[in-house]
């Protein structure tokens, strides 16, 4: 039998929200966020209501701004940009440190946000927030050697980011850029992070980081963020239909960019015969429920291999924790241990039911369908925007689940006889960001890799995008514009010697680190 779950004791978004009122009051108000440009916090933009992924609870949602008021936040990110890339460099890292020492201070408090907003499981969204801490401390002990003969930009860094990340992805790069000595611009997601972006944002401000933080759809604040001749740089993380309009649009205005966009991750299994190790690895693959760019959900398979695949796969993925990320037994328990709480939201969730029912119907082999009968709820909580893991064979040419990426626990299998048939399964979406192959004979995996459009490809273990000295970047359709990680994040976003071809995937060039 079930146990009756509660909420955590001190975790509501009520404890949640006055906290955030206590710490940061200045940018936050009883009933909404505030947008901060030409460094105020201002009261504009029209708050929509927004609930959570994890219970339906309502949640502060972005204050859109309108395109003039955007244009000018960005005419004004563009003179505190013109000061502050004269401010000396260990002025620079000292603030940026202090940023760092803020954030470590409210560190739960940012996590706790996460785990509303988009759903995160406590060990998840705490991870989130030290990756972005660690990660900026590196380039802070690191930036002088990594800055030599290079400048700022002539203007400030447009950031364009999805949702799934705010602090290790979005807020790590904020800081990074404007350690360099630029200006940032931020745009919140507009499915969640809206309240965590605003009290990191505002940490950083109070310690003179030049950041402005607007809310907009895309479409409305394009123009500002994307087209305006102010912007330096622009920074996207998201979808292809996105980043190719936005490709397009830097494209013709030769303006410096930064485009990760998504792909089909995939694994291969060929001449293989390690299935413990991939059983282990099965359940870790479910981080977060999919939601990340470096997820892999389509696996490759030897069609002779196929039946001690399942055997291995199968009983890994029965294995999945799911349910609410703050339901406990008793107030004072520890945060539950799950694999992933909610997709980001119902209607995301609908989506991928919808195209695995159409798949079926069209011809997949549902393998494996989780249930939510062992997960962990509030009594009488909403689950709209939970999605079971679930794994189909074959999914038809026709469906979305043969090419794109599901972003939620939808695992597919292709199975394969021959190396050219698994080399184009493996590529079916014209470049990825990362890529594994398992297979015994390390000359196989040599001679195979190469012909793998993935940044980044994994000999039996997972990739991700990294931390630290780590490069990242994308092949094919997954990546626009200058590489990024390490060093290559500040070469992105400075200006370097006269003629410099940065690494990267340009419209004239592509050129690997």
């Amino acid at each position: 039998m079930t146990p009756t779950l509660t909420l955590k004791s001190g975790t509501a978004w009520a404890d949640a929200w006055q906290r955030c009122l206590t710490v940061a009051p200045e940018a936050f108000r009883d009933d909404r966020v505030l947008n901060l440009w030409n460094a105020t916090w201002q009261a504009d933009g029209r708050a929509l209501p927004a609930v959570s992924p994890v219970d339906g609870t309502p949640v502060a949602g972005p204050p859109r701004l309108d395109r003039a008021t955007a244009r000018q936040a960005v005419r004004a990110a563009l003179d505190q940009h013109r000061a502050w890339r004269h401010v000396p460099l260990p002025e620079r890292r000292a603030r940026v440190a202090a940023t760092l020492d803020a954030l470590a201070e409210h560190r739960d408090l940012l996590a706790l946000l996460l785990v509303w907003e988009i759903g995160k499981p406590w060990r998840l969204a705490r991870a989130d927030v030290d990756r972005a801490i660690d990660g900026v401390r590196w380039y802070v002990d690191g930036i002088d050697t990594m800055l030599d003969g290079r400048t700022p930009l002539d203007g400030p860094v447009s950031n364009i980011a999805s949702w799934n990340y705010p602090m290790s992805v979005l807020v790590h790069a904020l800081l990074v850029q404007a350690l360099a000595g630029n200006a940032v611009v931020a745009k919140t997601p507009t499915d969640g992070g809206v309240a965590c972006l605003t009290l990191a944002t505002a940490l950083a401000a109070r310690e003179g980081i030049p950041v402005t933080l607007v809310s907009g759809g895309g479409g409305e604040l394009s123009e500002a963020l994307v087209r305006a001749p102010e912007i330096g740089c622009v920074s996207f993380v998201g979808g292809r239909d996105t980043g190719a309009a936005i490709a397009t649009a830097v494209a013709d205005l030769g303006k410096r960019h930064i485009l990760e966009q998504e792909g089909l991750n995939t694994w291969g299994i060929w001449n293989y015969s390690g299935w413990d190790t991939l059983s282990a690895v099965i359940p870790k693959l479910f981080d977060y429920g999919k939601q990340r760019c470096t997820a892999y959900p389509r696996f490759v398979v030897q069609r002779s291999l196929f039946d001690e695949f399942l055997a291995a796969y199968l009983p890994a993925v029965r294995t999945l924790r799911t349910g609410h990320p703050l339901a406990v037994e008793h107030p004072d328990d520890p945060y539950p241990t799950l694999d992933f709480g909610p997709v980001i939201n119902a209607a995301k969730a609908k989506e991928l039911h919808d195209q695995v029912a159409e798949a079926v119907d069209r011809g997949a082999v549902p393998l494996h369908r989780g249930t939510p009968a062992g997960a962990r709820f509030l009594h009488g909580q909403d689950t709209s925007a939970y999605v079971q893991p679930v794994t189909l064979l074959n999914p038809p040419r026709s469906s979305p689940l043969h090419h794109a990426e599901p972003f939620g626990p939808v695992d597919t299998i292709v199975l394969v006889d021959t190396e050219a048939e698994l080399l184009a399964a493996m590529n079916a979406s014209n470049g990825a960001l990362v890529a594994t192959l398992s297979t015994d004979e390390r000359s196989t995996f040599d001679r195979l890799a190469p012909h793998i459009r993935a940044f980044k490809i994994g000999h039996g273990v997972p990739r991700s995008r990294g931390d630290r000295d780590e490069l990242f970047g994308g092949f094919g359709a997954s990546w626009r514009g200058a590489f990024v990680g390490g060093e290559l994040l500040v070469r992105a976003v400075t200006r370097g010697p006269a003629g410099e071809r940065l690494p990267g995937n340009f419209p004239d060039h592509q050129l690997m680190p």
